[in-house]
């Protein structure tokens, strides 16, 4: 089982930059895409940002195109979230998984059930305006 670990959350002011980072500690991220997911006080979990196996293909939720980007690094296994230009709206406890693949012009889904007890608790990320 892949267990995660998410880190760099915090409060910050709207306009500002976070780096979420995303770790699986005893297990590693490189046999698998891998995805970045939100969740607002209210809502459903939401996917925001995919990246491939490869590292080669990335999706973006239309919402945070152009502000955030997903990378990975290989050799470290680990994956991040680069988040710019922050708004509010942005405000949610944010989440990694395995997906079930990217594939272009698709949105990913976890590999994961909506319940599964392997999403890791989560980085609590606040915007203030």
């Amino acid at each position: 089982q892949v267990q995660v670990l998410e880190s760099g959350g915090g409060l910050v002011q709207s306009g500002d930059s976070l780096r979420l980072s995303c770790v699986a500690p005893g297990h590693g991220f490189n046999n698998y895409a891998i995805g970045w997911f939100r969740q607002a006080p209210g809502k459903e979990r939401e996917v925001v940002a995919g990246i491939s196996y490869s590292g080669t293909m990335t999706w973006y939720e239309d919402s945070v195109k152009g502000r955030f980007a997903i990378s990975r690094d290989r050799a470290k296994d680990i994956v991040n979230l680069q988040m710019n230009n922050l708004k509010p709206a942005d405000t949610a406890v944010y989440y990694c998984a395995p997906l079930l693949g990217l594939y272009p012009d698709s949105q990913p889904r976890a590999a994961w059930e909506r319940d599964s007890i392997l999403w890791g608790q989560g980085t609590q990320v606040d915007v203030s305006s």
